[in-house]
């Protein structure tokens, strides 16, 4: 009983809605595809559930009354959130096309996006995809981008967000090095080694090496020699043998795959914080963005 009252409330509101936005019955009737009958039934049935009369009626004319007024523009409301389900239904079952714009940092793009975009690309052969990679800032709603990937948490209430993965700092050297220098037990020996820093494209600052000692994390900036600002310099440096520097596995994978670089004071490891996905309010249903968020998943998924 209680289900069958409120069916009716929500079909005499979107009787009412119709009806107030139209200025009449027919025409309401006409758009809703019923009778007139059945719209003055659901209106009246409406105003006594409520209490209050909706509407001045005259044999020429429909107005709203002071009541009336009040109430209809929460009932178009209620007609626009029931089209957007539509919508938002509608969305989920159409193909992913039209252009897609993913930004990431260079070291995401190029060692875990990238490959990854081809299948994609297959997969989804109406979608072109443009592929913008800095360690710049980028302002999504500003600048258009559907997608982006950074690392770190969101702080920017516009945006929507789903973490992809932890990220964790470890450090890496040639074998080569460490038989000629030795490998380092403790943090504290570092001091006795070369190292390579990265420095931040964005505001030129020094990357802090994390280490786990115990129950806390300390951060450090070993004194260097060699410095850059991209992390496949800094890995390319330190295969060659140039010391000990810090990176993140899936920018480090292929190299100890092939035997170019093994993990050092892996104990001290830190999971420092998260690769994010985060995209505009305004995508929310794109399929295209949908899409992308399930090969960004899977592409983590699929890194060390």
């Amino acid at each position: 009983m209680k289900e069958q009252m409120v069916l009716e409330r929500l079909t005499g509101l979107i009787a009412f809605a119709r009806a107030g936005t139209l200025g009449s019955y027919t025409a309401a009737a006409r758009s809703l595809s019923i009778s007139p009958s059945a719209i003055s039934k659901s209106v009246q049935r409406l105003e006594k559930q409520l209490g209050v009369p909706l509407f001045t009626r005259t044999t020429r004319s429909l107005t709203l009354t002071a009541e009336g007024g009040e109430l209809h523009e929460r009932a178009v409301r209620l007609l626009s959130d029931a089209d957007e389900i539509g919508q938002v239904a509608a969305s989920a079952r159409s193909e992913p096309s039209g252009s897609l714009r993913i930004a990431a940092s260079l070291p995401i793009g190029v060692h875990v996006i990238a490959p990854a975009l081809p299948a994609f690309r297959r997969r989804y052969p109406k979608l072109s995809i443009d592929l913008r990679l800095s360690d710049r800032y980028v302002d999504l709603v500003e600048e258009g981008i559907d997608i982006a990937v950074r690392i770190g948490d969101l702080a920017d209430s516009r945006l929507l967000s789903r973490t992809l993965a932890p990220l964790r700092l470890c450090c890496f050297a040639s074998p080569a090095y460490l038989a000629e220098r030795g490998t380092p037990a403790h943090p504290d020996d570092l001091a006795g080694h070369d190292t390579v820093t990265l420095r931040y494209q964005s505001t030129g600052q020094p990357l802090r090496w994390p280490f786990r000692i115990g129950a806390k994390v300390i951060e450090i900036v070993p004194p260097s020699t060699l410095t850059t600002d991209t992390s496949e310099a800094l890995i390319a440096m330190l295969a060659a043998g140039a010391g000990i520097g810090v990176g993140a596995p899936f920018v480090t994978a292929p190299y100890v795959a092939r035997g170019e670089l093994v993990p050092v004071l892996g104990d001290f490891a830190v999971e420092r914080t998260s690769i994010t996905a985060i995209w505009p309010e305004s995508r929310r249903t794109n399929p295209a963005v949908r899409a992308a968020l399930e090969m960004l998943q899977e592409a983590f998924a699929q890194r060390p």
